[in-house]
């Protein structure tokens, strides 16, 4: 382990973005959420609901079961990441949340499609999405041993951009293997691997054992490449990890520019998280796109991420993070605005013709926005991160970051259950993200661009 190179290092590190994307562009986004919804939909309209009232309904189900996963993560990020720091070891809990990340995908086999279980499908999904959240801090706390500060803004738009490839791959894969989409075959005319029956949705359940396996396999490299820190020798304990982590938040009064940032991240990632859990459900509910538009969608978002992250990447060694990260927000804010105002029939209220096209071509086109610029915003803002890390701290300072980022996690998806249900509209329940993200891009005036490390 001591001979290997700093560039190896890189690339076992960039592994892991590779080998954790699909849980975020094949569950989170594209093809678990609008089947869930879909699921939901089903279940509520056999109930006696209305088109609307089960639309609602099946969102704000998602929406619940997005809320208690995002406090789980954001209240268990900090503590965790000062127990790490204190043994000075990562890599047992990387592989404890490797784990819960692999079953937990796996675990999506098991939905019935008939709707009987969908607290199942919440559960499962989440115990995943938390493992991948919570080894997600880790591999973060690792970004600032991997170069100086300028030089991690690159490292981090690179690893968001080979993870989004990642992504893509995974997603084509799907479609082409297994994915029925008309009369029994795949995109490609291929009836669904192994056999798989679409009748009881085997061919979307299996992204569940795919992103697992998916996971395990490209693990391998990071687990071989990315070294672990020097053993501290020490223990430390539940009361210990309180103590560092309360001392942490008291000192955030003497950093200005930290508390603003994780307050402005708080609230711009949260917005962000928000578009990413309902993009495919209001693909799937608003427009009525089939399984094949939703997967094309998701397609051309991820491979725009990945371009763009890479491009942000070299944004962001050139002028610093903090100029990359408002020109996202303001950009992901007008698709928002856009989203919000365009329906089947008409945009910004002014009517469409009877089976316009205009609405998909628009949305495809925010999905290129949401992914390119979710890419650029997610990356940068890890950069800003390491200027605001000091190194010795580096896992609790990302558990930090991570509290920030899934502290108000259930506070996007809460605000969009509520609006849905007030509007009776999935449409207009997206409206709150656009406020989470001007707030966030307020709260960034206090933010210093060469960070401060305390």
């Amino acid at each position: 382990m001591r001979n290997i190179s700093t560039r190896k290092r890189i690339w076992g590190w960039w592994f892991f973005d590779w080998a954790s994307q699909p849980y975020h562009t094949l569950l989170v986004t594209f093809i678990f959420s609008p089947f869930f919804s879909e699921v939901a939909e089903h279940y509520y309209l056999t109930l006696g609901l209305s088109d609307a009232a089960a639309e609602a309904k099946a969102q704000t189900l998602w929406a619940i079961g997005m809320t208690v996963t995002g406090l789980m993560i954001g209240f268990g990020a900090p503590f965790i990441g000062a127990l790490a720091d204190i043994s000075g070891r990562k890599r047992p809990w990387l592989i404890g949340f490797s784990l819960m990340y692999a079953l937990g995908a796996w675990g999506i086999w098991y939905s019935d499609p008939a709707g009987s279980n969908l607290w199942w499908m919440l559960v499962t999904f989440g115990f995943g999405f938390i493992g991948a959240e919570f080894a997600l801090i880790f591999a973060n706390s690792q970004l600032p041993s991997l170069g100086g500060k300028d030089d991690v803004g690159a490292i981090s738009g690179s690893g968001f951009a080979f993870g989004y490839l990642g992504g893509v791959i995974a997603l084509f894969i799907m479609l082409v293997f297994f994915l029925e989409l008309k009369e029994g075959k795949t995109v490609v005319g291929l009836e669904p691997a192994f056999g798989l029956d679409p009748e009881t949705s085997e061919d979307r359940r299996v992204v569940g054992p795919l992103t697992s396996l998916w996971f395990i396999v490209f693990m391998v490299p990071y687990f071989l490449w990315v070294k672990d820190d020097a053993h501290t020798g020490k223990r430390g304990t539940l009361g210990q990890a309180v103590t560092l982590v309360v001392s942490s938040v008291k000192a955030l009064r003497n950093r200005a520019s930290l508390a603003s940032y994780l307050g402005s991240s708080m609230l711009y990632r949260d917005a962000l998280n928000g578009l990413y859990g309902f993009g495919g459900v209001y693909a799937s509910l608003v427009l009525d796109w089939e399984i094949l538009n939703i997967a094309a969608f998701g397609i051309i978002s991820a491979i725009a991420a990945a371009a763009f992250s890479w491009v942000g990447g070299v944004a962001d060694k050139r002028y610093g993070p903090k100029p990359v990260i408002i020109a996202a927000i303001l950009v992901l804010t007008l698709v928002c605005i856009t989203v919000v105002n365009m329906s089947r029939d008409a945009l910004f209220g002014v009517p469409l013709a009877e089976g316009s096209t205009l609405p998909d071509a628009i949305f495809f086109g925010c999905g290129m926005m949401i992914g390119g610029f979710g890419g650029i915003l997610q990356a940068a803002s890890r950069s800003l991160m390491v200027r605001h890390t000091d190194p010795a701290k580096a896992t609790e300072s990302f558990g930090l970051y991570g509290l920030s980022g899934r502290a108000t996690a259930f506070l996007a998806p809460m605000l969009i259950g509520v609006a849905t249900t007030l509007t009776g509209s999935a449409r207009l329940g997206i409206s709150p993200v656009i406020l989470l993200f001007v707030l966030g891009l307020i709260a960034l005036r206090w933010v210093k661009a060469e960070g401060d490390q305390g």
